[in-house]
């Protein structure tokens, strides 16, 4: 594995980290063996950078990697989330980022995970009711208190990022980002990160398994699975993208390499303020996408990729109406 440097923190995380979300949510059935046996591969591997939330399975994602925390603390470097929580009808999420839900809501995280502090702690997005700096303001008092190590932000546009600079240092911001979504470099977040020195954690940087050419139709996705809900996922979005895969499966093969592979290596091509999290719950998996960190792309290579996807749009956005609201908040 090779190693790149958080931010301006100086820790060493892993050039590929591991998204832990689909362990117990969202994309199917869960296999709990499978995971914990996935998670202790990301150890053999070099993996030391594990992404979790507390709103993955409403605490049970957190709870999973527990026992492996508990006996390996000193190889993660472990990053959580806050701020989503359940309607009290139970019809769906809102978004809390008021200073005295993040008191509860870091203690609760750190009762699940077993441990005495989280070394990366986001704020899922930014509230709209809330000004950013009270936000990280109430996450520093985390850090003063030895809680927590260090600050992120999830989604949050280039003007929230300077305003909560100004707070705290915040050491990464984890935004989607891939071949498949590229808002951070058109709406100046990935230029004000570099700017601050702040590392981008690009989360579904598979296009949430599209760029895997494991998902070939939308039969391949499981009555319970959370995607079949995303406008990309629609019936005739979905097809339409499925010709972004097959220009980028031609250029994988002439590489000899997967098509996740590609996709990694294009992200990691883009800077070494690049770590991206692919999420996966099987060995297998894991293995190929860690594999990346040893293809190398020459400048022509980037540039023929990046060629290609000029003849493509995305189609449908990444999120429903009412969760592309919480994107790029000021």
């Amino acid at each position: 594995m090779q190693y790149r440097t958080l931010g301006k923190t100086g820790e060493k995380l892993s050039a590929i980290g591991l998204g832990c979300m689909g362990m117990a949510f969202a994309y199917g059935e869960r296999d709990d063996v499978e995971s914990q046996a996935t998670l202790e591969l990301a150890l053999d591997l070099g993996i030391n950078f594990w992404d979790t939330a507390d709103m993955y399975g409403n605490g049970l994602n957190e709870q999973q990697l527990a026992p492996l925390l508990k006996s390996n603390r000193d190889k993660i470097f472990l990053a959580t989330k806050f701020g989503f929580r359940m309607k009290e009808d139970g019809s769906g999420t809102y978004f809390d980022g008021r200073p005295a839900y993040i008191k509860q809501a870091v203690d609760a995280s750190l009762q699940r995970l077993g441990i005495d502090t989280i070394d990366l702690y986001y704020a899922h997005r930014v509230d709209q009711n809330v000004p950013i700096e009270e936000t990280v303001g109430a996450m520093a008092d985390l850090v003063k208190a030895g809680k927590v190590r260090y600050l992120g932000l999830s989604e949050a546009s280039a003007t929230s990022l300077k305003k909560a600079y100004a707070v705290h240092p915040i050491a990464a911001l984890q935004s989607e980002y891939s071949l498949y979504t590229r808002d951070v470099e058109n709406n100046n977040v990935l230029a004000t990160a570099r700017e601050l020195g702040i590392t981008l954690v690009p989360y579904s940087p598979l296009g949430r398994g599209v760029l895997t050419s494991s998902v070939k139709s939308l039969n391949d996705l499981s009555e319970n699975d959370w995607r079949r809900n995303l406008p990309r996922f629609q019936a005739g979005n979905f097809e339409k993208n499925l010709e972004i895969v097959h220009g980028l499966e031609n250029i994988a093969k002439d590489k000899n390499i997967t098509l996740p592979q590609l996709s990694l290596a294009w992200l990691l091509a883009q800077g070494e303020d690049i770590i991206p999290i692919p999420g996966t719950k099987r060995r297998k998996y894991l293995q190929e996408n860690a594999a990346a960190v040893d293809v190398q792309l020459s400048t022509a290579d980037v540039q023929n990729i990046n060629t290609l996807m000029k003849n493509y749009t995305v189609e449908g956005e990444r999120y429903t109406e009412g969760s592309m609201k919480l994107i790029d908040q000021n």
